[in-house]
């Protein structure tokens, strides 16, 4: 599947439905929202943020270290991937970054499409600026505990799910349990047989796969979870448990969002941290004057906890509101790139970026695309629609489809009165001949009326029901673009296309403009 063989359609974000109004008026750059982030990303925004963003080679020393020792669980390190490794050293050398869960299987196909966002814009950005670099990387959630919401993805229509007891940060797990859903499988998938049968955890698994994926795009994953990068993150550990700094800040921001209109997406705690450990990732809250772990055993004096964050700073892990300052402190970073609830989540975070003086990202919304396979465009053009028709809901698009169809209502009434026309004439004909013929006339007049009214009926019954396999087809054309009645990115998973189309990823590489913010339609000719 070579982008030769894809009809490539761009439409406004707006223009299907499908996105916020958050995310509307931040990509017409509405002033509503223009002092809850940076820079609205463009090419000559880049060039701002590069002069502004500081990193020194002390960190960037301590990210290359990081980085060499989480590549030691990859054999065989692809050489673009090298290349990115070494240059993260440089002064020159900048990151575009995105992030997600460590879903199974890569879980719902968004995940590609922001890698492809991220490695895309780092083309346009070599392009631009030939003097820097500029390296693609995937933030790896592997602190998160919700495991309910990574242990499953759908294949083909069927759902998929890895049984676990383990908890904590499903980083941490084993791949223990996985082997029975390879078995599930309708066919082997070599690229995640070997990655969940030989890593150790779930973060050295799914850095294996991303780096058979996207590894000869430079795509460096990076672990959050480690001890040296954390040491970097001590002062804000500090200041969220002594002042829960982060939580007033938040909540300023959520007021004056809410004044214009706009709802939180991510909620704050009074400290946004959690303690973890093997096997647990407990909130941390403090009582009077001890500070506890919920669900645990475990509590601290102020002394106590404050020399634990000194002594193991790995111990304390970011919720979602801390996890973004984390991360731009410990990457050169340019911009963050994320679907549209993330966007609109950074916004609330603005003033804790202030606040640290640590330089906020340029915000960018992820790729997002509707693949349109061969089968289903010919069904698309049998139905007279055009790909843009189709996010409009069911209902109207078969008012429209209807419309369409019925432009001329089934009638026989020039043959009834052609037919009344000719008896006319044989009924003269029988007035000269034989006047005790007319009766007969007449009769035989109303049998071919009633003939021509019973005919009438069959036929308005047949494109009726003609009509409703239509009505069948447009329904399942729907169902397969927009399983569960939501974008197919957000249900279907990379394995229900690439097995088909082993080109997809680089089709997408073809087909996506990051900068462009428009939705991208593939459509296979």
């Amino acid at each position: 599947m070579e982008v030769t063989d894809m009809k490539i359609t761009k439409v406004d974000y707006a223009a299907t439905g499908a996105f916020s109004q958050t995310i509307a008026d931040y990509l017409s750059q509405s002033e509503k929202l223009q002092g809850f982030y940076h820079r609205f990303p463009t090419l000559e925004a880049f060039g701002a943020q590069l002069e502004e963003k500081t990193f020194t080679a002390e960190q960037r020393h301590t990210l290359h270290q990081a980085l060499q020792e989480q590549y030691g669980s990859v054999a065989d390190i692809h050489p673009a991937v090298q290349q990115n490794l070494a240059l993260l050293q440089q002064p020159n050398t900048y990151t575009i970054t995105t992030g997600h869960q460590l879903n199974i299987f890569t879980g719902p196909l968004y995940f590609v499409y922001k890698i492809v966002t991220a490695i895309n814009t780092c083309r346009q950005l070599q392009a631009q600026y030939p003097d820097y670099n500029f390296v693609p990387v995937y933030w790896m959630a592997t602190e998160d505990h919700d495991f309910a919401e990574i242990n499953h993805f759908n294949l083909f229509g069927k759902r998929y799910t890895w049984e676990s007891e383990q908890t904590g940060a499903v980083g941490r797990f084993s791949t223990a349990g996985l082997e029975k859903v390879l078995e599930e499988l309708p066919e082997a998938f070599p690229v995640f047989e070997e990655a969940y049968r030989n890593s150790k955890n779930l973060a050295d698994a799914t850095r294996a796969i991303t780096h058979a994926l996207f590894g000869e795009y430079g795509l460096v994953s990076i672990d959050g979870d480690h001890q040296d990068l954390k040491k970097e993150f001590i002062p804000v550990v500090e200041k969220e448990l002594t002042e829960q700094l982060s939580n007033k800040l938040v909540e300023d921001a959520n007021v004056q969002l809410e004044q214009l209109g706009y709802k939180a997406q991510v909620f704050s705690r009074e400290i946004n941290l959690f303690y973890l450990q093997d096997g647990i990732r407990g909130r941390i809250v403090q009582a009077d004057d001890s500070y506890k772990v919920l669900n645990t055993d475990f509590s601290f004096t102020q002394s106590e906890i404050l020399e634990e964050a000194k002594q193991h700073p790995e111990r304390f892990s970011p919720n979602v509101i801390l996890r973004p300052l984390y991360e731009e402190m410990i990457l050169p970073n340019l911009a963050y790139i994320g679907g549209g609830a993330e966007v609109a989540y950074w916004f609330q975070l603005r003033k804790v970026f202030d606040t640290y003086q640590v330089t906020f990202p340029l915000i960018m919304l992820r790729n997002s695309a509707l693949y349109i396979s061969k089968p289903n465009a010919n069904r698309m053009q049998k139905l007279g629609l055009q790909p843009l028709d189709l996010f409009q809901d069911y209902q109207e698009l078969k008012k429209q489809l209807s419309a369409q169809l019925h432009e001329e209502e089934i009638s026989l009434e020039a043959q009834r009165e052609a037919v009344a026309k000719a008896f006319k004439q044989v009924e003269e004909l029988a007035e000269v001949i034989d006047p005790t013929l007319v009766r007969a006339v007449a009769a035989e007049q109303q049998k071919s009326c009633n003939s021509l009214q019973m005919l009438e009926k069959k036929l308005s019954k047949a494109r009726d029901s003609k009509h409703e396999q239509t009505f069948k087809q447009l329904e399942n054309l729907k169902d397969k673009l927009f399983p569960n009645g939501s974008l197919q990115e957000r249900q279907d998973n990379l394995l229900s296309y690439q097995t088909n189309h082993p080109n997809f990823i680089p089709a997408l590489i073809d087909a996506f403009d990051p900068l462009e913010f428009k939705f991208t339609i593939l459509e296979e000719e």
